[in-house]
């Protein structure tokens, strides 16, 4: 939050870009990079951190931009992590692999150049021209078609002056270990085939496929997918899978009418998929490939665009899908024809945050890992992004314990989710078991609820116990904590894992545990300890200095310029849509709520030094067309813009009474 630097039309003000600060630099064969040395090429930065997987898509939008402008722009990842692990160098070397990351990284766990470019949210995206300024702030997804425009209109305008300069990008490829899996993500245990052992079957994640182990998780039995990034159905040797992640079995009467027995969660290639165990045949069965980037009821599962599943399971009827773009839960109704499945939402608005209630008011951050209780009523869930174990039941369960479903929220505005979750049968409700919201975190045991001690470092992966407790993937803790939903309490059953991103248990023996230890590569069995350990290394919050903001009347304007050759689309009124709210509540003393427009006056209230956080969302709509005469060209496409800003404020005397933020700013 910074007074706006975002110029009006009628002027041009020329900011130079402030030099790049951090503790070092990746993949540019230990060099150092400096605007300097960069001057006369188009310079990208682009702040991410790696738990984000907003970010995550990002780096995918940016792939075939590199290509396209691969002599006149160099695109530069500034890694400014959220969580306390992402500081850690080897973990962001890790993540850079895993993430197939094809530019230099300056490491900045400082947050010093993050500071310096006035970055709110990740993802931000800032343009430096050939001579060092800074011309445009793009906040969230979605603007790769924007930046294409920018970037033809920046090296026409720098070729003419003389100021480009073509060349090679500073990249240096870093060396690859080979190892048999490669940052696996989750793991299904497979009762055995025509009478032969039971197997494992793990989603190599980082290679692009699926690897069928032996009961000692070491033996490959097969492969299925030929190790390559696509979307491709067909036999093993051929399919091709985009950072698969989830894997569920289907009961056998349901596997036996569709013609295949395994779902898995395609991230990457925003899908869901079918494996028919017999021969390894991969056929898609939900999702078009294309990344949903708006809320949206469901429909056909073939039509219907998904944004990257993460995990899938089987509960209620219905394969529950964790929807970890949109932070939302889906469901997926399979058919004996892939054409006749069936695709909705089963909670969340999309809205990224922690709230319990009605499951079409409640809030996620990135679901990322499910599990079922044994009695089948309730489904546990890691909700990454909040440092969460949720869970989710039909809200005709009658559990006492169960937050009354609030079905008059007044942020829940698209009638079209509220139409699609009414429609798809029973309520659920939605409550926590651990965590308190997207900026806490750590671990600590004890008492868990929204109110208790007890935190958790972004997990990604659970497990329900055979005495009815919970096993979390505690993931950049390194650890496997344990829930008790009779007592509350928290506590950890194993420490000293690589990055865990999910846990089972092992079918053939309840006493231990099956772990993706996914940055050391490896499933490893861990036995259940007699006694779990209690562990206190301290509660942490997102270290972001928080902007003072005087109390009382505060005006928020966020920038939204369309592209070249894009107009705002008002047909239908304002194509705006702006969300605000707070935590703790009481901070915004008026101004919540959404409502049409990109600026609205506030009230902040509380005494000096109270800090809390200013959660803004918002939404723009431009459709090609000349914003001068009006013109819409024949095949004229829409496109959405939107960012969620969590923003850390303290209140102060002297602080600004403006919040400026840029969705898209030039």
């Amino acid at each position: 939050m910074t007074t706006s630097t975002t110029p009006a039309p009628s002027r041009r003000v020329r900011v130079r870009a402030p030099r790049l600060q951090g503790r070092g630099w990746l993949n540019t064969g230990g060099r150092p990079l400096d605007l300097e040395t960069l001057r006369g090429r188009i310079v990208l930065l682009d702040f991410w951190t790696f738990c984000c997987v907003n970010c995550l898509h990002v780096l995918d939008e940016l792939r075939p931009v590199e290509a396209e402008f691969a002599d006149t722009l160099v695109v530069v990842g500034v890694h400014s992590p959220k969580f306390e692990h992402e500081t850690d160098p080897d973990a962001l070397r890790a993540a850079v692999e895993r993430y197939d990351v094809h530019h230099p990284v300056l490491d900045d766990p400082q947050l010093l150049t993050w500071q310096a470019y006035a970055a709110r949210a990740w993802p931000t995206l800032a343009v430096v021209d050939p001579e060092g300024y800074v011309v445009a702030q793009l906040s969230g997804e979605g603007h790769a078609d924007g930046l294409r425009s920018l970037l033809r209109e920046l090296v026409a305008e720098h070729e003419a002056k003389g100021t480009l300069r073509r060349g090679d990008a500073p990249y240096v490829p870093p060396p690859r270990e080979d190892t048999p899996l490669r940052f696996p993500g989750k793991v299904l245990p497979l009762p055995g085939r025509d009478g032969g052992e039971p197997t494992l079957l793990v989603s190599d994640t980082a290679r692009h496929r699926l690897v069928e182990l032996a009961v000692d998780a070491e033996s490959v039995v097969r492969t299925i997918g030929d190790g390559t990034r696509g979307l491709v159905d067909g036999d093993p040797a051929t399919a091709r899978f985009g950072e698969p992640q989830g894997l569920a079995l289907l009961p056998a009467e349901v596997a036996a009418r569709v013609g295949y027995d395994v779902v898995v969660a395609d991230s990457v290639g925003h899908c869901l998929r079918g494996v028919r165990l017999a021969d390894g045949r991969v056929t898609t069965v939900a999702g078009t490939g294309e990344q949903l980037r708006e809320r949206a009821g469901g429909g056909p599962a073939l039509a219907q665009p998904l944004s990257t599943p993460w995990d899938v399971t089987w509960f209620d009827g219905q394969v529950v899908v964790a929807m970890a773009g949109l932070h939302q839960l889906w469901a997926f109704d399979p058919a004996p024809e892939p054409a006749d499945g069936v695709v909705r939402v089963l909670a969340g608005t999309s809205a990224e945050g922690l709230r319990d209630g009605a499951a079409e008011h409640a809030w996620f951050a990135q679901t990322s890992g499910l599990a079922v209780s044994a009695d089948g009523t309730r489904l546990w869930l890691a909700d990454s992004e909040t440092s969460a174990l949720r869970w989710v039941e039909r809200a005709d369960l009658g559990d006492p314990a169960a937050p009354a479903p609030d079905r008059s929220a007044p942020e829940v505005t698209d009638t079209r989710l509220a139409n699609a979750a009414a429609a798809a049968g029973p309520g659920y409700v939605v409550g926590t078991g651990v965590g308190s919201g997207l900026f806490d975190f750590g671990h600590v045991d004890g008492r868990g609820g929204v109110d208790g001690p007890a935190r958790l470092q972004h997990p990604l992966g659970v497990a329900v116990l055979a005495d009815g407790s919970v096993a979390v993937a505690d993931t950049y803790n390194g650890a496997v904590r344990r829930y008790d939903p009779s007592t509350q309490e928290v506590t950890t059953l194993a420490n000293g894992l690589a990055e865990p991103s999910d846990v089972v248990v092992d079918p053939a023996d309840p006493s231990l545990l099956l772990v993706v230890a996914s940055a050391s590569h490896e499933v490893v069995r861990v036995r259940l300890p007699r006694e779990a350990a209690r562990i206190d290394t301290g509660a942490r919050r997102t270290q972001r200095p928080p902007t003072p903001v005087a109390p009382g009347p505060v005006r928020l304007e966020v920038a939204f310029v369309p592209p070249s050759g894009q107009k705002l689309d008002d047909r239908w009124g304002d194509p705006s849509r702006l969300s605000v709210s707070a935590t703790p509540p009481e901070l915004l003393a008026e101004g919540a709520g959404s409502g049409a427009g990109l600026g609205r006056d506030l009230v902040l209230a509380g005494p000096p030094g109270a800090e809390g956080v200013l959660h803004v969302s918002v939404q723009a709509a431009a459709c090609d067309g000349d914003p001068v005469t009006g013109e819409v060209p024949e095949h004229a496409a829409c496109h959405l813009y939107q960012q969620d800003w969590g923003i850390p404020v303290v209140l102060s005397e002297s602080g600004t009474n403006r919040c400026d933020l840029d969705l898209r700013g030039v």
